[in-house]
């Protein structure tokens, strides 16, 4: 008998998403345990320390329910993956550009791993658009990202242009 089937949904989360909680809310489902990843990407400039996306991924996930973990992590993905006993990894995809991304993603981490599969999930028709760049980029110029972001994370966003200065202003 196999053990539980543990998934991982790795991402910036910088800032968290409408479309991020909805791959959270579906890849929960697809597993027994599921370990939402927080981690650093050195070619984004975040808003936000790890420490802060943590905090805000664990407030926001809790209402969810099942066996959902938030763990940050500062490595490969496959070997993150094999640290937490992963089976699967859920990436999101938002549209066609996403997937040629994703796809040699996914290839390369079948090289260093084949133990661990990739599943892709297709975002939510109304939550395609959204991109935690962009969100940045709106709330940086002053702009309403209510329909993009989760409730609370709308005034973390207000409070941390406040303290680096809005552009174009």
């Amino acid at each position: 008998m196999s053990g539980p089937r543990i998934g991982v949904y790795p991402g910036t989360f910088d800032p968290i998403t409408l479309g991020h909680m909805d791959i959270i809310r579906r890849g929960a489902k697809l597993v027994d345990r599921f370990v939402v990843g927080v981690t650093t990407n050195p070619s984004k400039s975040p808003m936000f320390t790890v420490e802060e996306r943590l905090a805000t991924v664990r407030r926001e996930v809790a209402s969810i329910g099942g066996d959902i973990d938030v763990v940050a992590f500062d490595s490969l993905l496959m070997d993150f993956a094999e640290s937490m006993g992963a089976s699967i990894i859920v990436r999101g995809l938002r549209a066609v550009a996403d997937f040629e991304y994703e796809y040699q993603m996914a290839g390369m981490n079948q090289q260093l791993n084949n133990r661990v599969e990739t599943v892709f999930l297709m975002a939510d028709v109304a939550l395609q658009p959204i991109a935690s760049r962009l969100v940045k980029e709106i709330a940086l110029y002053g702009g309403d990202v209510t329909k993009f972001v989760p409730r609370a994370v709308i005034g973390e966003i207000r409070d941390r242009v406040e303290t680096i200065g809005r552009k174009g202003s």
